[in-house]
């Protein structure tokens, strides 16, 4: 937890008060990358040789996503791949890889500042608007 100031101006003076920040998410280690892709390929190989056992693959997939879950914390693209899993005969593709490498290129990715936004619209509305 990092540490932060809050300075309040009142008719009596100056004060600060300070107030722990949660830190952003981080990036994920080698070593996390690493254990995650090595879990979703074991997951991904067994899947295919039990893809005409349906609870048995279920309970694979569950596994995976809490292991998956345990190892990157909270994500939202951990639930398409268990959604997807979960669909008979899906399970011949490797889905959970591609689910971790979706977390790995796209987790850091955020929404632009909305001052970005309104300058490009701006800019389209100016070229698309007809002149008279």
């Amino acid at each position: 937890m990092q540490t932060e100031k809050i300075i309040t101006v009142t008719p009596e003076g100056v004060s600060t008060t300070p107030v722990e920040v949660s830190s952003p998410l981080s990036r994920h280690t080698r070593g996390q990358m690493a254990l995650a892709f090595g879990v979703a390929a074991v997951s991904d190989a067994l899947s295919i040789w039990v893809t005409f056992a349906p609870p048995l693959q279920w309970t694979i997939d569950l596994a995976t996503a809490i292991a998956l879950y345990v190892i990157f914390g909270k994500r939202w693209a951990l639930l398409p791949g268990l959604v997807v899993e979960a669909i008979p005969g899906m399970g011949v593709f490797p889905w959970w890889v591609l689910v971790v490498l979706s977390i790995i290129l796209y987790d850091g990715v955020k929404k632009p500042h909305k001052s970005v936004l309104d300058f490009f619209s701006s800019a389209f509305h100016k070229i698309l608007t007809p002149r008279g």
